[in-house]
C-alpha cells in the first residue's frame, strides 16, 4: 500500500474555510438553516463548519445536528456482524427549513441516499445541500452530487481515502489509500 497526503494540516483549514465562506454566501444569515452531519465520521466535519461559521460570522445560534444512518443503509442486513448504531441527536425542527447534510467523503452516493432517508423521518425540509470534504467523483453509483465540496479527487474503486481529525486521531489531514483491495470499505 502506498500513501499520499491529499490535504496537510495548513490546507485542512483552509479547506473548511473555504467551505464556511460558500455556505456564508449562500445562506443569508443562517436564520433557518441547519447542518446535519452522518455518523460517524461527517459529524467532526459538521462540528468543524459550526466552530469556524460562528467565529466569522458571531452567529452562536447556527444549529447543528448528528444522524446515525446505519439502519437506513441498503447494505445493513448483508453485513457478517451486526451494524452497532451510532447517536442520532436532532434537537431542532426539520420542517421547512434549510439543511445542510454534511459527510466527510463523498464516493457511491449510498451513504447520502441512506442520509436523505434518515433525515425524512425527522420531518420535511424546504430545502437539502450536500457538503463534503472530498469528492471521489468517479465511483458514483446513484446519481448524488454535493453543493459544496473541499476537494474533487479521481481515484479507483480499490483506493481509500482517509480523513483524519485533531480531536480523535491526533493530527488533522487527509490521505490517499492506493494498492488497499478493500472495495467494500474504502468510503462509501
Amino acid at each position: 500500500m502506498k500513501s499520499k497526503l491529499i490535504l496537510d494540516k495548513e490546507q485542512f483549514d483552509l479547506t473548511v474555510s473555504r467551505l464556511c465562506y460558500q455556505l456564508i454566501e449562500n445562506h443569508d444569515g443562517f436564520d433557518s438553516t441547519v447542518l446535519i452531519g452522518l455518523q460517524p465520521r461527517g459529524i467532526f466535519l459538521a462540528n468543524r463548519i459550526n466552530v469556524t461559521l460562528n467565529k466569522l460570522t458571531g452567529n452562536k445560534d447556527l444549529k447543528t445536528g448528528s444522524l446515525d444512518i446505519t439502519f437506513f443503509r441498503d447494505d445493513f442486513r448483508s453485513r457478517e456482524n451486526m451494524p452497532v448504531a451510532s447517536e442520532t441527536r436532532i434537537d431542532f425542527e426539520l420542517e421547512n427549513r434549510k439543511v445542510v447534510l454534511i459527510d466527510d467523503v463523498l464516493f457511491t452516493g449510498r451513504t447520502i441516499r441512506a442520509g436523505l432517508d434518515a433525515m425524512l423521518s425527522f420531518g420535511r425540509p424546504r430545502k437539502v445541500e450536500l457538503l463534503v470534504l472530498i469528492d471521489r467523483r468517479f465511483a458514483r453509483q446513484l446519481p448524488i452530487e454535493p453543493d459544496y465540496s473541499g476537494r474533487k479527487i479521481d481515484t479507483r474503486a480499490s483506493d481509500r481515502v482517509v480523513v483524519k481529525w485533531q480531536q480523535t486521531d491526533g493530527q488533522d489531514g487527509v490521505w490517499l489509500i492506493t494498492g488497499s483491495g478493500d472495495t467494500e470499505k474504502n468510503n462509501e
